[in-house]
This record gives structure tokens, C-alpha cells and sequence, in this order.
């Protein structure tokens, strides 16, 4: 029996098993109803069910391409249906259908979105048994609040939020409409996540930034008093964690993306549109600005300010700022600066053999 009086927790979805992902199942005519190409060539009697490379994908198969150095494998792939950019010129196979776009990433990707919207095992409406919400707590319509969930007095979860099992939701926070948040996601007291955020398993929202004071060789902590604020269109990756401010908040703009393990201190500011890939580390009181692109493992010190459309290279180490719109490197500077050191570099050998032998000769 399920716990909270053994009703159905989960909700209905298409769901099966092909090569370990979503079963799902569309005819040619949905599909180009749904992703609307600009040009349709071949079978139109085709039925897609899984989604595939161009090398691996069998007949059901929809695949496309989105990097033209696979271009040859088009003539080769057994996929029913290949999304290709208008420049492909080569004709399909019998049985086969191309599909083509002005950006074949963004079809395959707005598909995808739609089979993860009809597939996807998701809570059914209302409260599970097993979750703890309190009595102050305001709770919109069309809300799923799954098992084991905690939810904290004076929170305010809006319309159409999905909170999937495992979560914390602390004092007075707010969850914006139809945002999402995945098993074992926290936010803590105080935070506010705008509308239609994703938070994907194990994000902290909120949690105490790290600050101390060295007295007599003894840490002192500093409280953290502020919150975090969250834009709408947000999406933070697994086990993400940023951190409340130590006064007033730290902020992450509308439509920025935030991959796995990335780490933002307290107090820091993130503008709109920004990507963040994985592991990266924000320290404290650092101001980000819009459309800005961090690369993988890149350490920002705190205190700094990068304006808006700055990219900056992976495994980059950006102790402070003076100009550049692409930094790279470890201090980072400016990418073509850092380019002509590297071929310096691998000069050296050369150079050294050539500075002994000049030695030699004296």
C-alpha cells in the first residue's frame, strides 16, 4: 500500500523502455505539426519512437545533424527520420525521411522538451501523505507536492509548482508558478525562485555563505542574514549550491542556465542569460553581468565585476578584470594575448637549447 492512504502518487505518462530512455511514439504528421520544418523530402508514412545518434540510431529512429563533420554519416544512418539544415543536398533513403531547419539542434531540442513533458513520471495534483506542510503555509492550484516533502510555515508555493519527493521548502520562502523542483531539492528560509524554474536533484538554494573572521587563530563564523532571489526562466543543474547572502541577497537573472556542482557565494549577482557550466566556483560579493558564458571549472575570485557578454575559456582562473571580451587561461587574460603565450611556450625547449649553447661557446 502507498503511504497517505494508498491513492495513486504518480500520474499517468507514456512511458517505456527503449535502450534505457522514454518510449514515446510519433507519427510524421505530429511531428511536423509540432517542430514545423521548412521542408519535408521522402516517406511521410513513418512512425518515430526513440530518439538516436546518426551512427547508432535503427528504423523508429529520429536523429539529426547538428555538426557538419558528421555529415557523412547522414548517408549511412538507418534513422527513419534526420533533421538536417537546408545547406544538405543528398536525397534519403527508400523508407526514409529528412526533415530540414534552419537550426536542426533546436528541433531535435524542442522535441525532446515535448516527449520529457508527456513522458515523464511526474507526482499526481495534490499533497502526498507522507508530506509535513504547515498550517501557514499558502498552497496555490494545480500543485503536486510529493512524499516526504517538508514545507516550512509562511511558505508561499504558487500555481502549478511540482515538488518531487525529498524536498525541503524553509520559513517563508516563495516558489514562483510552474516551477519545478526535483528530489532533494532545499531552499532555505526566506529565498524566493521565480516562475517555470527547474531545480534539478540535490540543489541548496540558500545555504549559509561562507563567512569567518580569524581572531587569535580561532574561525569566527559570521551569520549570514540575507536570502537568495531567483529570475524567472531559471534552470540549476544537480547538486548546485548558492549560497544566501551575508547582507540583503544574491540574485541569479532571468533565463540563466546553471550546470551540475557549480558554487555561487553569498551575495554574488548573476544577470540574465548567463550559461555556467559545470564546477565552477563564484566567490563572494562578485557581480556577473548579462549573456555572460563561463566555460567548465573556472574559479572567479570574489569582489570582481565581468560585464555583460564576457566568455571566459574552462579550467580558467580570473583573479581580477581589465578588459577582454574572451579570457582564458591561468591567471586569465585576454584569449589572443594568452594564444601567443602558449606558442611561446612551446618554443622554450628550442630557446633554452639555444641559450646553452651560446653559453658554451663563451
Amino acid at each position: 500500500m502507498i503511504p497517505g492512504g494508498g491513492r495513486r502518487f504518480f500520474g499517468k505518462g507514456r512511458m517505456g523502455v527503449s535502450g534505457g530512455a522514454m518510449r514515446f511514439s510519433y507519427t510524421l504528421v505530429k511531428l511536423v505539426e509540432l517542430l514545423r520544418p521548412k521542408r519535408v523530402v521522402g516517406n511521410t508514412e513513418v512512425e518515430i519512437t526513440e530518439v538516436g545518434s546518426l551512427a547508432d540510431a535503427r528504423s523508429g529512429c529520429v536523429s539529426f545533424l547538428g555538426n557538419m563533420k558528421y555529415r557523412n554519416e547522414v548517408q549511412t544512418t538507418n534513422a527513419s527520420v534526420v533533421l538536417l539544415p537546408p545547406s544538405y543536398e543528398n536525397e534519403p533513403k527508400d523508407g526514409q525521411c529528412f526533415l530540414f531547419f534552419d537550426n536542426p539542434s533546436l528541433a531535435i531540442g524542442l522535441l525532446c522538451r515535448d516527449i520529457e513533458r508527456k513522458c515523464a513520471l511526474r507526482p499526481a495534483l495534490g499533497i502526498h501523505g507522507t508530506a509535513v506542510v504547515d498550517d501557514t503555509a499558502s498552497i496555490g492550484s494545480g500543485v503536486s507536492v510529493g512524499p516526504n516533502v517538508v514545507i516550512c510555515p509562511g511558505a508561499t508555493i504558487s500555481d502549478g509548482v511540482v515538488i518531487m519527493a525529498g524536498c525541503y521548502i524553509g520559513k517563508d520562502a516563495k516558489i514562483g508558478e510552474g516551477s519545478i523542483l526535483r528530489p532533494s531539492v532545499v531552499v532555505m528560509d526566506f529565498c524566493e525562485i521565480g516562475k517555470r524554474v527547474t531545480l534539478s536533484p540535490g540543489v541548496v538554494i540558500g545555504a549559509d555563505g561562507f563567512g569567518y573572521e580569524t581572531v587569535d587563530g580561532v574561525h569566527e563564523k559570521i551569520p549570514q542574514l540575507g536570502n537568495v532571489i531567483i529570475g524567472d526562466d531559471v534552470e540549476i543543474g544537480a547538486n548546485a549550491t548558492v549560497d544566501r547572502a551575508r547582507f540583503s541577497c544574491t540574485k541569479i537573472g532571468r533565463g540563466t542556465k546553471i550546470d551540475n556542482l557549480v558554487q555561487i557565494g553569498h551575495n554574488v549577482t548573476i544577470g540574465d542569460g548567463c550559461i555556467i557550466i559545470a564546477q565552477t566556483g563564484i566567490s563572494g560579493s562578485t557581480t556577473i553581468g548579462n549573456h555572460v558564458v563561463i566555460g567548465g571549472q573556472v574559479g572567479i575570485a570574489g569582489h570582481l565585476h565581468i560585464p555583460d557578454g564576457v566568455m571566459i575559456a574552462g579550467k580558467s582562473s580570473v583573479a581580477s578584470y581589465k578588459s577582454g571580451r574572451v579570457l582564458r587561461g591561468n591567471p586569465s587574460m585576454p584569449i589572443n594575448e594568452m594564444n601567443r603565450i602558449y606558442v611561446l611556450m612551446r618554443q622554450l625547449p628550442e630557446l633554452f637549447a639555444r641559450v646553452s649553447s651560446l653559453e658554451k661557446g663563451k
